[in-house]
């Protein structure tokens, strides 16, 4: 019996969600951390937001700094670099509709991965903290999975 088809494996990966200000920079920078050499990554929203201090505070508990991301739109990273990407992989339904409607023009896959978005959790500061470790849990394990499968080489 012949083996299930791999997933194509992508050079160039753009995460995208709303704002582009929790999970897509998370997603972004896990990436880039378990395949440092194999993946260009990068990320961006349908809105522009402000980069969430809760999503920086995680990841530097995994000793990732994204403090320095800049919040960008699809419209702006098409302006700044173009939209080069094989792989779309969108974290909200907004995102997913506009990945959908740039892939009339582009031939780009696009993989709609549910993500909750932790900025709607109420609570004390540990609560809200929870929630975000659970969303960059969650991106992680699947990002693993998705690209172990893909053959890219792990670290």
């Amino acid at each position: 019996m012949a083996a299930p088809p791999r997933p194509r494996t992508p050079q160039a990966v753009l995460f995208a969600c709303g704002l582009n200000s929790v999970r897509s920079p998370m997603a972004e920078s896990l990436l880039q951390r378990m395949f440092p050499q194999a993946l260009y990554v990068k990320s961006a929203g349908v809105r522009k937001g402000e980069l969430d201090p809760f999503a920086v505070a995680v990841m530097a508990e995994l000793g990732q700094d994204i403090s320095g991301h800049k919040p960008m739109t699809f419209e702006e990273l098409e302006d700044w670099e173009g939209l080069n990407f094989d792989l779309i992989i969108t974290l909200s339904p907004e995102a997913h509709h506009k990945a959908l409607e740039l892939t009339r023009t582009l031939a780009a896959d696009v993989e709609y991965w549910p993500t909750l978005d932790p900025t709607r959790t109420n609570g004390n500061r540990e609560q809200k903290l929870e929630a975000y470790r659970e969303v960059c849990d969650s991106l992680a394990l699947r990002i693993r999975r998705r690209f172990s499968k893909a053959g890219v080489a792990s670290e």
